[in-house]
């Protein structure tokens, strides 16, 4: 009888206690790895979509760099093709038709006094330097010049008239920027003026 009684007394107790509570536990244990694990992943995928946004800013960042250094380096040369230009046009009868060095597109020194053809020379938009390279005659003077850069240029048509030959050119180099045609050959002497008859 005591037995019983006990076990009666005991079974209430039991029933409030309700079912086991441990597969709950383990399912919200489970659900919050579940989460953890999604938030990872998402943290990846985000971190990949950031790190590809900011490599095609850096290129497009190039592209659009490189484009402006092509556009300065044109004016550039346009500078170097008047001054070779202008050098060949004030040459006197028995001095040579161009210059030694680029100085001297700075300051005549064929004339008295001071006399420019280049108020300066640039740097080089392509390599950050004042250094050009210089196509010479057999004698030694400057009928040209280019950048010494190796890039490959991002323009490919589009030229000005006097730079359409730009079109094909491999690298920078290949940019070559010589005066105007009709002074890059040795003028020819003017014919004697006829007389007059007696």
């Amino acid at each position: 009888r005591h037995g019983c009684a006990l076990r009666l007394a005991c079974a209430p107790k039991q029933a409030q206690r309700g079912p086991d509570p441990k597969p709950d536990r383990l399912l919200g244990r489970a659900l919050r790895g579940r989460v953890r694990g999604f938030t990872y992943i998402g943290l990846l995928i985000l971190l990949a979509i950031i790190a590809i946004a900011a490599t095609a800013s850096v290129q497009l960042g190039s592209v659009v760099q490189r484009r402006s250094a092509e556009q300065e380096l044109l004016f550039l040369g346009s500078q170097f093709r008047a001054a070779l230009t202008s050098y060949a046009n004030a040459t006197a009868p028995n001095q040579p038709r161009f210059p030694k060095t680029l100085e001297q597109l700075l300051r005549d020194p064929r004339v008295p006094g001071t006399r420019r053809h280049l108020r300066r020379i640039p740097i080089d938009p392509l390599t950050g330097n004042g250094e050009w390279g210089i196509v010479r005659s057999s004698d030694g003077y400057i009928v040209a010049i280019h950048s010494l850069s190796e890039a490959a240029p991002i323009k490919r048509g589009n030229f000005d008239a006097e730079f359409a030959e730009f079109a094909s050119a491999a690298s920078y180099r290949n940019w070559v920027f010589k005066p105007a045609p009709q002074v890059a050959a040795p003028r020819k002497p003017a014919p004697d003026k006829p007389t007059a008859k007696q």
